[in-house]
This record gives C-alpha cells, sequence and structure tokens, in this order.
C-alpha cells in the first residue's frame, strides 16, 4: 500500500472501535455517553500497513464521528494524542 491510498473505515459502534475491513487496522475508544465523553484509548496498524496513512484514516473517521456527536474528546493512546496536538499547530 502506498500513502496516497485513501481506506474505507467502518465504524462498528456495539464494540467501540474503527476498523479498516479486511485487516487487523484498528482504532478503539471508550465511550461515557452520560459525561458526553470519548477517550481514543488505542491505535493498531500491522507492520504492512504502517507508514500508508492507514492510522491517519482511521484517527480522522474517529474524529468525525466524535465532533458530529459533540462528544469530549480524550486521548489515552499516544497516537491519537500526537495527531491532536500537530492539528492544534
Amino acid at each position: 500500500m502506498t500513502s496516497n491510498e485513501s481506506f474505507i473505515v467502518d465504524h462498528q459502534s456495539d464494540s467501540c472501535r474503527f476498523t479498516i475491513p479486511n485487516t487487523q487496522a484498528v482504532l478503539e475508544y471508550q465511550l461515557d455517553s452520560k459525561q458526553g465523553r470519548v477517550d481514543f484509548s488505542r491505535t493498531f496498524v500491522p507492520q504492512d500497513m504502517r507508514g500508508s496513512g492507514a492510522a491517519q484514516a482511521l484517527v480522522s473517521a474517529g474524529l468525525r464521528w466524535a465532533r458530529e456527536e459533540a462528544l469530549t474528546i480524550e486521548a489515552s493512546c499516544w497516537y491519537v494524542d500526537k495527531f491532536l496536538r500537530r492539528k492544534r499547530s
């Protein structure tokens, strides 16, 4: 895969995760709907997909969903935290 490829991202809300179908790539989260908060806790991309933009696609989809739902975003996952800091700059 190249970094120019786009990815289809599937939101599996019942499992609290975003995935790229037919891969092990995943963004997991914990939702606290009473507090209106989501914590993106883990991102995993298989070795052969790293550098392809897969993690960015997962995080972008997750953040877009959280904003559409007007959730407060937290990031205990280092990659999501790094992504958010870069976007704020």
